[in-house]
Formats: C-alpha cells, structure tokens, sequence
C-alpha cells in the first residue's frame, strides 16, 4: 500500500490527521508499526511542502532547554537524582540505559541528534529515549512525555515504535534465542547442586492485564475476571533469566492452552531440543524436564509436585520443588514491580 492509501485508512477510522511534519510523522509511525515486526525496513519521507500561509505554526519547545534539564536530572557527574532515584524511574540502572542508548543510535540514525536547515538542533538521543522508555516503563500516553522531554505526541510514538524495532534488531541475537548447549548443561549442572538432576528452569504461566487494548479485541482478550489481558508462558531460571517467553494469543486461555501452542514444549516433546543425557538412580535420560505446578499434565518434560504427600520423604520432595518451582513466579514478581502490571504489552508494540 502506498502512502496514499494510508492517508485513505487513517481517514477511515477516523484518525485525526495533522498538518505537515507531524502529519509525516504520524503516517511513518503507521508504516513502522506495519513494517517493523524484526523485519528490515525502510521509510522514506516524502517531500516538505515548506511554510504556507494559513498553516500552524510549530510550538517553541526549547528542546535545547528539556535535554539540559534530563542530563543535570539523571546524567551529569553529579546528577540531581542519584543512582537509586534512576533505577527506579527507569526501571534499569543508568549503564544500562547508555548501554542501549549507544546501541540503538547505532543502529538507528532517527535517534542521533541532528541539525535542521537552519541550523537549529534537533531532539537528542536521550531524549527520545526517555521518552520511549517512560511509555514502556508506566503505561502513559505519548503526549504525557511532552512537558518533560519536550517532544511532540505524534515524534514521541515514532520514536517508541524505532525503539522497539532497534532493540528488537540489535538484542535479539542475544537474548530472544533458544538455549544452546553450554546453557543446557550450565542449568543442569547448578540444579543438579540444587538436588533436581537433568533439570533445566521453571514453567508457568501469568495474566498481564491490558488496559489499552482496542475496543475490536475486547472479545478476544478476556480473562475469567472479564478483564482485557494477555497471557504470558515463561520459562525462568534460579538466576530470574528467561529462557522462553510466549505470549499474545487471543481467548480465554489458561496454562493447558497455551501449552498446546507453545513451540519451545513441542520442541521438546519431540526432543529436538535436547541432545544431550543425564544419569538419575543409574537410570540414563535423554530428555531434560522442567519444574511445573499441579495443572500441567503428566509428561516426560514436566515434574510436578506431590498434591497429598503420604508420608516424611514425599513431604521433603514436595516442599523442596515447590521450593525450586518459585524461581519462575519470582521472575513474574519482578517483572511486575518493574512495570505496571498495566501497561501497554510489548506484544502490542511490535505486532
């Protein structure tokens, strides 16, 4: 669909078009938000009409004066907000945060701060940044980031959706890839010290309630609780680091449901997954397992607690994985202190 056809579906659904840059602005979010689901992409602006009578101005925003403010505030050598106020604001520490700034500048040139054709200077990177990060990290809306880091609605979304795109781009090799071997037998081995040989993390499964979500799939993301939500499937280690995150299917869907359509479980059912063996009461196993609660059925890949133990050693083994089994709803813990339980799903973002 070309631009025009654009401009025809936003006037469609009854958008509200804006005039000029923003306008652009907004017709490239639409685009990126089509395009940028980890493809590669490529956006180019037509070109600007120029000043013309009867057109809006843009507002003065002195965004010079709003970088100044974030960088004495949070970057400087002796910040206004130290090390703890960052973290908690930004929900990461403020190595992190550069860290991912560098990288997403890297690989995005709408995130380096640029010149204007008269010479003014334009956003900078910490800017748009804090702007795509305070969205993720509370839920708010892209005009709430205005006052603070002095940026448009319609440039604060764009620079939300590049932002999902980059890091998708540049992280994904890192930390969306299915556990090699060297991390099979790392897991293994820590939780076999912990008295669970051959196993490899934690399964289970949470509603993430979705306070945005358009009203046409209102039907399709309900809980029991007639709340809107998405459930998510996770698979976490001792070390809270997820190994297998699955989420984004429609209905009213539990544990059971999504274990029938999540791909890493068919992976290992099927053992490809695997590759390697493990020795337990000299009885060899090919197949590594993960720890579940009750509602999981009974296959080779789960091990589930004992409901009513009978006796003294039923109620060690129980106690201690239920113990174990706690390191995946510990990640759930942190992940919803971290961000509002609330907020706007990633899934949302990059779909």
């Amino acid at each position: 669909m070309d631009l025009e056809g654009w401009r025809q579906l936003l006037v469609a659904q009854r958008w509200e078009l804006l005039e000029d840059d923003e306008q652009d602005d907004l017709l490239m979010g639409v685009l990126v938000d089509q395009l940028g689901d980890g493809h590669e992409f490529e956006v180019r602006r037509g070109r600007h009409g120029g000043s013309r009578p009867g057109m809006r101005p843009n507002l003065q925003r002195d965004r010079l004066v709003g970088h100044e403010r974030i960088y004495r505030d949070y970057f400087a050598d002796e910040p206004v907000f130290g090390p703890e106020l960052f973290r908690r604001r930004y929900r990461m520490s403020r190595e992190l945060f550069l860290r991912i700034m560098e990288e997403v500048c890297a690989h995005d040139s709408f995130f380096v701060q640029k010149c204007d054709a008269a010479g003014v200077m334009g956003l900078s990177s910490i800017q748009k940044c804090t702007a795509a990060f305070r969205m993720l990290a509370y839920g708010i809306s892209a005009d709430g980031t205005d006052e603070y880091c002095r940026l448009g609605e319609s440039t604060a979304m764009l620079s939300l959706k590049r932002f999902v795109v980059a890091v998708r781009a540049v992280f994904e090799a890192r930390y969306l890839r299915q556990p090699t071997r060297e991390d099979l037998e790392k897991q293994i081995s820590i939780n076999t010290d912990r008295g669970f040989p051959g196993m490899f993390a934690s399964v289970d499964c949470m509603h993430w309630e979705w306070k945005n979500c358009p009203v046409a799939w209102q039907g399709q993301f309900q809980d029991k609780d007639k709340n809107r939500s998405i459930i998510l499937e996770a698979i976490a280690d001792q070390s809270l680091w997820i190994w297998h995150a699955f989420f984004g299917l429609p209905g009213s869907n539990n544990d059971l449901t999504v274990l029938d359509r999540s791909p890493l479980i068919h992976d290992m059912l099927r053992g490809s997954s695997s590759g390697m063996t493990f020795v337990v009461n000299g009885v060899e196993y090919s197949q590594y397992y993960l720890l579940a609660d009750g509602i999981y059925p009974s296959w080779s890949c789960f091990v589930q607690s004992i409901h009513e133990p009978a006796d003294e050693k039923r109620a060690h083994y129980s106690k201690v994985q239920e113990a174990c089994r706690k390191d995946v709803e510990r990640c759930f813990g942190v992940l919803q202190s971290r961000f509002c339980n609330h907020s706007e799903p990633l899934s949302a973002l990059v779909t």
